[in-house]
């Protein structure tokens, strides 16, 4: 029984087999052979809004020959009070995978436990884990491999991409780069649980096995200086709506713009994973120099997904 609950908790080689498939998916889009979710229904529930995520699995179940079954909040029992593990009892005995976005990345893992199918986090509040696979083969594609090159978070450190960004790097022996005002750093914790040892050095910089190196900033000059990807994320995720004026006011500034953009080496790609909130977390000018990769990542999600669908099932 596979699951992808999390890049933290996914092995290393199944990563790497997810992405090395990808292309070969892609490549034979609209003309596959392999059915792999023929006959198959799978359970999207979703808790959280979504348009990428959710057009996406979608389309990619139906091209993999399944059946999605679109399940918000409110269509089941969930809505109203249901366990986590009692949906999961009853679905896993009639539907044949899941992929689930909410607010508690628990809830997904109860799913996963109680339910005995394949079971995908499409986003939770920890992490977001099919975004960064799309986003590493966008890279990929456009660059070579990842390992030993330099991305730069601008933004809010804290947040679920910033999370799965950490422990992709720490998997694929990558450098880091996170500019975030202190209220929005990744924690010491999450760090220490991936392995880190700390250099000692200011501004922090955490050392792993795998060769990877995480550097946390208040400094975006600093993150940005000479790498390789430029990557941003919006100001209030999902679910932090009340807390919207305080972030706004602490993260201005902290913006992806054409003058952080001359920091970097001279062919570093810039990413969004999208909905953009232009003049905020990026400006209108540097999006659009860079519409073409910023829409090539969001095609990615379902190339990558069909990818997952395949591997869960194989």
């Amino acid at each position: 029984m596979k699951h992808l609950l999390s890049i933290e908790k996914l092995p290393v080689a199944d990563l790497e087999q997810i992405l090395s498939n990808t292309p070969r998916i892609k490549a034979a889009r609209g003309r596959e052979e392999a059915r792999p979710l023929a006959g198959q229904t799978w359970a999207i529930i979703f808790s959280k809004s979504s348009t990428r995520t959710r057009v996406s699995f979608e389309v990619g179940i139906r091209e993999l020959g399944g059946s999605p079954m679109f399940l918000s909040a409110n269509d089941i029992q969930l809505g109203r009070g249901e366990p986590i593990k009692d949906t999961a009892r009853v679905l896993g005995r009639m539907v044949h995978g899941a992929v689930i976005r909410t607010f508690a990345q628990q809830d997904v893992e109860e799913f996963a436990r109680f339910s005995n199918i394949p079971t995908i986090n499409a986003l939770t509040d920890d992490e977001h884990p099919c975004q960064i696979l799309a986003d590493i083969l966008t890279f990929q594609e456009k660059r070579g491999s990842i390992r030993g090159k330099t991305v730069a978070f601008i933004g809010d450190g804290a947040c679920n991409v910033a999370h799965s960004w950490i422990w992709a790097a720490v998997k694929l022996g990558f450098h880091l780069r996170i500019a975030s005002p202190p209220p929005f750093q990744p924690s010491p914790t999450l760090l220490s649980r991936a392995g880190a040892k700390s250099s000692g050095a200011k501004p922090a910089v955490y050392e792993f096995a795998s060769g990877a190196k995480v550097l946390v900033t208040e400094d975006l000059n600093l993150a940005a200086d000479g790498a390789d990807l430029l990557y941003t994320d919006v100001w209030v995720s999902m679910g932090k709506e009340a807390e919207a004026e305080e972030r706004l006011r602490i993260l201005a500034g902290y913006q992806i713009n054409e003058a952080l953009v001359r920091r970097a080496r001279p062919d570093a790609l810039v990413m969004h994973c999208l909905p953009a909130y232009r003049g905020k977390e990026i400006d209108d000018a540097t999006f659009e120099a860079h519409a073409g990769t910023i829409f090539d990542e969001a095609e990615n999600r379902l190339h990558v997904q069909k990818s997952i669908l395949t591997w869960a099932v194989s």
